[in-house]
């Protein structure tokens, strides 16, 4: 038979005491697999007044009789002396017996917790299981399955997940850029963001361009209710069509200031036009370079734009930027894009597309009314930093 003698805290700390037991008890792992060997049970007790011995408010003591040892915690578990209180120990509180129920409960051998962990490293299809992703609860039953433990909560393998910092149900979409030259017009672009309000003064200016495309004209079928006490904004699920607008839009980096335009189709002409509003707009005025930052998009026509440009004779040089193949983070006019799709585009519910061109246009010139730069703060020294930390990988060539 094992006894513990436990003294416990004053009573108004009993369920902070819980608390913190519990989870430090989670975390901590113990090598007993056979609880029903007295040795090996005398052998966690000690470990745990080891572990237990840097606390003030905890003694634990061991001692064993040979002969059969009840199974039940509470039945051998026993108090002696006073508690912190002044009550006599000898009786019985829920605080013991949870004590050492959540302790005989919780401890896993070190080994079962790294295959666990190990498996949620993992695809579920590589285990032949038809699931995109893990959740606790799957990697429970799985490990069950597999013989690595014999019954395990979800809640303790997501306690352990945390501590790793390991979240196999969440996903998040990513996309490598596979242009050669990714780290050197990168670069070119970041540091014109990073010195766009110094160029300024040396009549330098810094413009982002890009389209947004396909913004649906659509009507929704009941309307659209406004918010209500317990209940959100609602929209009609169906919908007709009444057509569909592209946005061109530029972005003077240095200011915030926008230039948009809407035009029923997306086309070199109509970026030509675009720019055209561009080069003659205020922001032209009394400069002498125009940095145009762009991506590599077919409607930006990269190989007749030049020959374009230079055609105009314009009064001022215009140096195109193009950023790298699928890098359109790196445009600066794409954050702008984004309340616009949240603010005014969602929900979608317009009568023609005169009124989705109406709305979005006296969106950007709200907008211009107290326009704001934005707060970039990756520059090129973060991104040598990253390279230099993981070399860029040159693209595997496609077979024939």
């Amino acid at each position: 038979m094992v006894a513990l003698e436990v003294k416990l805290p004053d009573s108004h700390k009993g369920e902070r005491l819980c608390h913190e037991v519990r989870s430090r008890l989670i975390r901590f792992d113990l090598t007993i697999s056979n609880w029903k060997n007295s040795n090996a049970l005398l052998a966690c007790a000690r470990q745990l007044m080891r572990w237990f011995s840097g606390q003030k408010f905890f003694s634990w003591r061991g001692s064993t009789r040979t002969g059969p040892m009840d199974k039940s915690p509470e039945k051998w578990v026993r108090m002696t002396g006073r508690s912190g209180s002044g009550v006599n120990a000898g009786m019985r509180t829920p605080l013991s017996g949870m004590l050492l129920g959540w302790a005989l409960r919780a401890f896993f051998p070190s080994v079962q917790r790294a295959q666990i962990t190990a498996l949620a490293c993992t695809l579920p299809v590589e285990s032949g299981r038809p699931l995109s992703r893990w959740s606790s609860s799957e990697l429970a039953k799985e490990a069950t399955h597999r013989g690595i433990v014999l019954s395990i909560a979800a809640s303790t393998i997501r306690d352990w997940l945390g501590q790793e910092k390991i979240k196999p149900w969440q996903r998040h979409a990513w996309q490598k850029s596979t242009d050669p030259e990714f780290l050197k017009k990168a670069t070119v672009a970041l540091n014109l963001y990073e010195k766009a309000q110094s160029l300024v003064e040396e009549g330098e200016i810094v413009v982002c361009a890009d389209e947004k495309t396909c913004m649906q004209a659509r009507t929704a079928t009941g309307g659209v209710d406004p918010a209500a006490p317990g209940k959100p904004v609602r929209h009609g699920a169906r919908y007709k069509r009444k057509g569909i607008l592209n946005l061109f839009a530029g972005l003077l980096v240095h200011s915030g200031e926008t230039i948009a335009c809407c035009f029923p189709r997306k086309r070199f002409m109509e970026f030509q036009d675009f720019l055209q509003m561009i080069f003659r707009s205020l922001w032209t005025k009394q400069i002498r370079v125009l940095h145009l930052i762009l991506d590599n998009g077919s409607t930006h026509a990269p190989k007749q734009i030049w020959s374009w440009v230079r055609s105009l004779k314009l009064p001022f040089k215009v140096r195109i930027h193009w950023l790298p193949v699928n890098a359109s983070w790196l445009d600066q006019v794409e954050i702008v894009f984004s309340p616009l799709e949240r603010k005014v585009l969602t929900p979608t519910h317009f009568t023609d597309v005169h009124e989705l061109e109406n709305r979005v246009m006296a969106y950007f010139a709200e907008r211009n009314v107290e326009p704001k730069p934005i707060q970039w703060s990756y520059t090129s020294a973060n991104l040598r930093e990253q390279f230099a930390s993981k070399p860029y990988r040159e693209p595997m060539p496609c077979a024939a």
